[in-house]
């Protein structure tokens, strides 16, 4: 693993949440480099509670529930205990966008203008981006009714709410049946009150790219290709990869937004070459512990930025670096339709470094690092083979109270004053 910055102070940093899987790596990446980590969850069980890094963990109000109730406990804890960084990794940056002419004074925040934010964020805001910056799309339809969306539709293609993230609001559209099933469920849950998004089906191999920026200048770059998915459109095994057109693009697009801390952006790699095709973002930094390992300390990049400085462009990471998360695996297989002695096999694969795991490194448990992080990970391994059709009910545990929905985005906007 790389070193941290030469000029080096431990600072004290309270992060947004603890559930997610990219808090889970920043945790590891943080407490190697000998910082003080504080982190604020509604979950009593949270990820990253299992860490000997973690100084302490406050259960705080569920923000997609109580926006303000998690603002407020938030601003309390920093009022009351300095902090150096407030690190929201993952949609509390929604709310601290929003908000944050109230942090500043109290902490290091590295957030662009809100209305940057709330374009990337939603689906359709980030595909307009797209469409300005004339950058590759598959082909793209925005609705706002159910007979929109029937007569745009051409199969195959892929339905997106404006909101959701880890593969929520998406669905895969292939025959009647499925189309049916996808105006179902956006008529129950928001009744097309959102955009919604219609984009043809492009085959290649997934991949992701995220990136440190500091007033809309690119200074870190890291690329990924996912060689196997886990649960929730998630990647089980990655690979690091080196894509110039890419990093050209995503500088692009942070200049157009003037962009201030992390973005990531998802694409399509076709077999033929024809791509990338951009297909999501992320205003956020997506499990950072890849990069990491390839030789690119974009947490670190960033928590310079949050303090307000402007550090050097980073050199870019190795390709090739073959990294996995094996709760990622584990949920993979099982959610597949794999047996319990599939599942055993894919625990003695990772055990052994064997298989699709052969010369790979865990990235999200580090149990030879952590030795706490192994309890989530023994607990998944072991309700899977109790049970392998537990791996849905498992996986949506991460779909929990520090994720936005379209009534909390609603919430912010319209009751959360910027400024106290």
């Amino acid at each position: 693993m790389m070193a941290s910055r030469t000029h080096f102070r431990p600072l004290r940093i309270l992060l947004s949440e603890g559930n997610s899987t990219s808090a889970r790596e920043a945790v590891t990446m943080l407490g190697l480099a000998g910082h003080h980590i504080e982190i604020c969850d509604p979950a009593r069980f949270g990820l990253a509670r299992f860490s000997r890094f973690v100084a302490k963990y406050h259960r705080c109000p569920p923000m997609r529930n109580d926006p303000a109730g998690f603002l407020r406990f938030a601003e309390q804890l920093l009022e009351k205990q300095r902090f150096d960084v407030l690190l929201p990794i993952h949609e509390q940056g929604y709310l601290f966008a929003k908000v944050q002419g109230r942090l500043v004074d109290r902490t290091g925040l590295a957030l662009p203008a809100f209305e940057s934010y709330r374009t990337v964020h939603g689906k359709a805001g980030f595909s307009r981006v797209l469409e300005t910056l004339s950058l590759p799309q598959p082909p793209t339809r925005i609705v706002t009714s159910a007979a929109e969306l029937r007569a745009a539709v051409r199969y195959p293609c892929v339905v997106k709410t404006a909101i959701g993230t880890a593969s929520r609001g998406v669905w895969m559209v292939r025959e009647a049946i499925d189309l049916n099933r996808a105006v179902q469920e956006i008529e129950a849950v928001d009744g097309f009150a959102g955009e919604v998004l219609v984009q043809a089906l492009v085959a290649g191999a997934t991949e992701k790219a995220q990136a440190i920026f500091h007033r809309g200048e690119l200074l870190g770059f890291h690329a990924y290709r996912q060689i196997a998915e886990g649960a929730g459109g998630g990647d089980a095994i990655k690979q690091s990869v080196r894509r110039d057109r890419v990093r050209a693009d995503l500088a692009l697009i942070g200049r157009h937004l003037d962009w201030h801390g992390a973005l990531s952006i998802d694409f399509i790699m076709p077999e033929d070459g024809s791509g990338p095709f951009y297909i999501d973002a992320n205003p956020r930094l997506v499990e950072p512990m890849t990069a990491y390992l390839a030789g690119v300390d974009l947490v670190d990049l960033l928590l310079q930025v949050s303090l307000g400085e402007r550090p050097p462009v980073a050199p870019d990471g190795r390709d090739g670096i073959v990294t996995h998360q094996a709760m990622q695996a584990l949920l993979g297989v099982a959610l597949r339709g794999g047996t319990r002695r599939d599942v055993l096999r894919t625990c003695r694969d990772l055990l052994r470094h064997r298989g699709a795991y052969t010369g790979s490194v865990e990235e999200l448990t580090p149990v030879r690092l952590d030795g706490l992080s192994a309890v989530p990970l023994a607990i998944t391994a072991l309700l899977l083979l109790a049970s392998p059709k537990s791996a849905r009910r498992l996986a949506q545990r991460g779909w929990g109270d520090h994720l936005l929905d379209a009534s909390c985005i609603r919430i912010i906007e319209r009751d959360i004053p910027s400024s106290s």
